[in-house]
């Protein structure tokens, strides 16, 4: 399966990725990115042999050619996105709606996936999304726009979209480089505060990271396609039926 990955700098991004490396039915991962992977970050052994990177810096226009290197994948997860805190709602809705929607737009443009094989845009979203609109939360009611629009915009083509709503998720605790680098001081302080609780009061709320990343490579696997949103409480029922990862 070759997959394509955006997000890949940010934590759920990162992890994803790694666990698209470590996975043996991946035989490629395509990285569409305005920047490389930083030096810190640690990565398997073959992640030189079975990474290809595309920088990428306008996530709003495809030209034609791109698209249609693109659209020759399996799948892709689109992982890019970051906290709405301090963005106005335009900002925010230009880096989560328009620039998802125009990488989906290019891909069903292009052609992408067959009737015998489907190609799966998985899009991460987070737990409280509101497609209907009404949230009074802004960053709930533009994923939530997302989450309504992609599954239209495909529709009568072969390009599936599945949703998946993390809840809470933290940097990884098995790299030290991620914490200290994804996350500020005070957030820091905060993930750990907010790890035990979650994870001991309100299971369904949180999402291991490494769980999550695994889950999402799954959904663009086609291991689950039975619905079309999964939410956090999903992942984490789901995930316990997969055979133990060596990594």
């Amino acid at each position: 399966m070759r997959l394509i990955l955006t997000g890949v700098t940010g934590v759920a991004g990162l992890a994803i990725y790694r666990a698209a490396l470590t996975d043996t039915s991946i035989t490629n991962v395509t990285l569409l990115t305005r920047r490389p992977v930083p030096a810190w970050a640690k990565l398997p052994p073959n992640a030189t042999e079975k990474t290809e990177t595309i920088l990428h810096q306008d996530f709003k226009t495809y030209p034609i050619d791109l698209a249609q290197k693109l659209a020759e994948h399996d799948g892709l997860i689109w992982a890019l996105g970051k906290s709405a805190i301090g963005m106005s709602e335009e900002e925010y809705t230009e880096l989560t709606y328009e620039y998802t929607m125009a990488a989906a737009r290019a891909l069903k443009d292009a052609g992408a996936g067959s009737k015998e094989r489907p190609f799966r845009f998985v899009y991460i979203s987070g737990e409280h999304a509101d497609p209907t609109g009404n949230s009074p939360q802004m960053w709930a009611r533009v994923k939530g726009r997302v989450e309504r629009e992609l599954p239209e915009l495909f529709e009568g083509t072969n390009v599936v979209a599945q949703v998946f709503r993390p809840g809470y998720f933290f940097p990884s605790k098995k790299h030290a480089g991620d914490r200290a680098n994804q996350r500020s001081r005070t957030l820091r302080a905060v993930d750990v505060v907010l790890s035990p609780v979650l994870g001991t009061l309100t299971p369904d709320l949180y999402a291991p990271v490494e769980d999550l990343a695994r889950f999402a490579v799954e959904l663009a696997k086609g291991t689950w396609s039975g619905q079309p949103v999964y939410r956090n409480a999903d992942m984490r029922r789901l995930v316990k039926e997969l055979p133990k990862s060596s990594a």
